[in-house]
């Protein structure tokens, strides 16, 4: 999964090509210090910033006209805390990296998300999350944060220190300053034995309670233009260590997940009206499997075909009609819909903008080859999520403006103060920005 590039012309593109920008010029700072310096200088000239990572977000939360700060040099693991059970890492560090690093140190995060391509700050401010009955996002693991503000100064926040500043932060949008460095919490390495099986559409949603219930972290996929989903449960383990062969891991992982399935969507996308057909073939080509390994080898998975997404959190006890809407919505309508719909759940966190702030959470997420027209579907799905009060993903598709945001995020007024007082002339600011949080 290659990151984001930048031609000769100084043009960014985020990873499904359908966000660009041209910054005035790009810096890579290779220290706090670096970084202070070059917000205060692009202050002096009146230009605006953004840190971006690998630009892995759907939206234009990191594009900019001004200064693009990369993070490739602050990067790697500062310190580990046994005892207090933390690690702290340099804002840059890639999830892959971070993961590794800490499995060699016997020490893991409790629930990740299902990519680890993404920066630690760039997964964190925008609400990247896994699904966890228990165990909620990335940035609600997060025990303390450092960044860079408007007039160049460097903040330390944490429950203790800054509590306002913390309880806003961890899912900043970057519109608060740029992410330094961020101390997480972990715990010692432990297993996962995971069940991968078939199900059907209506078995999941009539026994979703139970599911939900029975398994620290589940999931499922719908394959649209049929009744037919692909369940993962993932519960903790005595072992023993039962990773997935290498020959099964390629067959499924690689061949059937990435390879098979980016011929598939070509093909859907030259021929739309084959797809119906494309999605009873993949909805079945995956068999049942159980496998057991340490956290980051269960929860995340390579991928390789590109698309682009909309996500959605809609309360968790609306879950199951919301999804049925949706499965209906498709039916009815000329759709041709390639990719399966993803479902996760997520507990209620204390994050202000989290989108399980304050409440028990599922997670609809619809996705579309990329070079696919994929504005109709969204728009159908986007109708139907915010009938429910959804939240949409920060970093992924979606319409949504403050206006709508102050309605369905009781503190949303909270974050608005914060980044007044600390970036009262909108140093972090961008037309995203504008948009879902006002100017």
């Amino acid at each position: 999964m290659s990151t984001t590039v930048s031609g000769k012309s100084g043009t960014w593109r985020n990873w499904a090509g359908n966000v660009t920008a041209r910054p005035v010029r790009e810096v890579t700072p290779a220290s706090v210090e670096e970084l202070s310096a070059a917000v205060r200088k692009a202050a002096d000239e009146g230009l605006r910033v953004k840190a971006v990572g690998t630009g892995h977000s759907f939206t234009a939360a990191a594009a900019t006209d001004g200064v693009l700060i990369r993070p490739q040099l602050l990067t790697g693991i500062r310190g580990i805390d046994r005892e207090a059970g933390t690690v702290t890492v340099e804002a840059g560090t890639p999830l892959k990296r971070l993961n590794v690093a800490l499995a060699r140190e016997g020490l893991s995060l409790t629930n990740m998300g299902d990519i680890m391509e993404q920066t630690v700050s760039g997964a964190t401010s925008t609400g990247t999350h896994g699904t966890g009955r228990d165990s909620a996002s990335i940035a609600a693991q997060i025990k303390g944060l450092e960044l860079v503000t408007a007039d160049g100064s460097v903040l330390t926040c944490s429950e203790k220190e800054n509590p306002e500043v913390f309880a806003a932060a961890r899912i900043g949008i970057g519109a608060l300053g740029v992410v330094t460095a961020i101390t997480f919490s972990v715990e010692p390495v432990f297993l996962l034995t995971a069940r991968e099986e078939p199900m059907s559409f209506d078995k999941v949603t009539a026994d979703f309670d139970e599911l939900f219930a029975e398994n620290e972290h589940f999931e499922f996929y719908w394959f649209p233009h049929t009744g037919n989903c692909n369940t993962k449960r993932n519960n903790r383990s005595a072992g023993p260590e039962r990773p997935v062969g290498q020959l099964s891991g390629w067959i499924e992982d690689e061949f059937l997940s990435n390879g098979v399935f980016q011929v598939a969507n070509l093909l859907g996308r030259a021929v739309p009206a084959t797809i119906p057909t494309l999605a009873r073939i993949s909805s079945r080509a995956l068999s049942a499997r159980t496998y057991t390994d340490i956290p980051y080898k269960v929860f995340t998975s390579p991928r390789r075909v590109r698309f682009v997404e909309m996500e959605y959190a809609v309360p968790r006890e609306t879950l199951v009609e919301t999804l049925r809407e949706l499965k209906s919505m498709v039916e009815r309508s000329p759709l041709r819909v390639s990719f399966p719909v993803e479902v996760r759940t997520a507990p209620a966190d204390d994050i202000t903008l989290s989108t399980a702030s304050g409440r028990d959470s599922a997670y609809i997420a619809v996705h579309m080859f990329r070079g696919t027209p994929y504005q109709a579907y969204f728009t159908a799905a986007e109708r139907i999520f915010t009938a429910h009060a959804g939240r949409p993903h920060w970093g992924k598709v979606h319409t949504r403006d403050a206006e709508y945001f102050s309605g369905v995020y009781p503190r949303f007024g909270e974050f608005t103060a914060l980044r007044d007082r600390l970036d009262p002339e909108r140093r972090f600011g961008n037309d995203y920005l504008r948009r879902v949080l006002g100017s």
